[in-house]
């Protein structure tokens, strides 16, 4: 199954990083958003989930904040 996978980040953020690390390894692909670069998608963020902070990564509208690994195998449906 395909996935409709969006990440929005920060470069210094560690979490950031180990999430999409592990969506790679999965060879999940995924569109990467800069919210420190993009105010518009910042905004947008912060309006769909209420967070202010990253990694929230949006698996199929469903919205996961942190890196909660069990999370996400659950929405891409188990490890690989």
């Amino acid at each position: 199954m395909t996935h409709v996978v969006t990440l929005y980040t920060t470069p210094t953020c560690s979490w950031c990083h180990a999430v999409k690390d592990y969506l790679r390894a999965r060879r999940i692909p995924f569109e990467e958003i800069d919210v420190s670069a993009d105010p518009t998608r910042a905004r947008e963020m912060v309006e769909r989930t209420g967070q202010y902070g990253v990694p929230v990564t949006d698996i199929d509208g469903e919205i996961v904040v942190g890196f909660d690994r069990a999370r996400i195998d659950s929405l891409l449906g188990g490890v690989e």
